[in-house]
């Protein structure tokens, strides 16, 4: 999870995680909207499906992104937001 606050206006936070098959992608689709809705959240936005390697979900704060891993290490938005604050990885 990256601290967007200090280096751009699109979000507080970008939370990141890999899928490892689509019905991984699933999984974690249903288990962040779930938890999000628990949580009082909205999804403003979703972009991309399972099955292009990458999925967006907009929670206006919070944007999740969803990743095949070679799509990833591709885009590599770590790198691009290099200077966000990391503020938790697991592994």
């Amino acid at each position: 999870m990256l601290d967007m606050q200090q280096v751009s206006l699109l979000a507080d936070y970008f939370i990141l995680c890999n899928a490892e098959s689509a019905p991984q992608f699933r999984a974690i689709l249903e288990q962040v909207r779930a938890d999000a809705t628990a949580a009082g959240g909205r999804c403003l936005h979703v972009e991309g499906e399972p099955a292009s390697g990458w999925v967006l979900l907009d929670y206006g704060s919070v944007v999740v992104h969803i990743f095949d891993p070679e799509l990833r290490v591709y885009y590599d938005l770590e790198g691009l937001w290099s200077k966000a604050r990391l503020v938790v990885r697991i592994q």
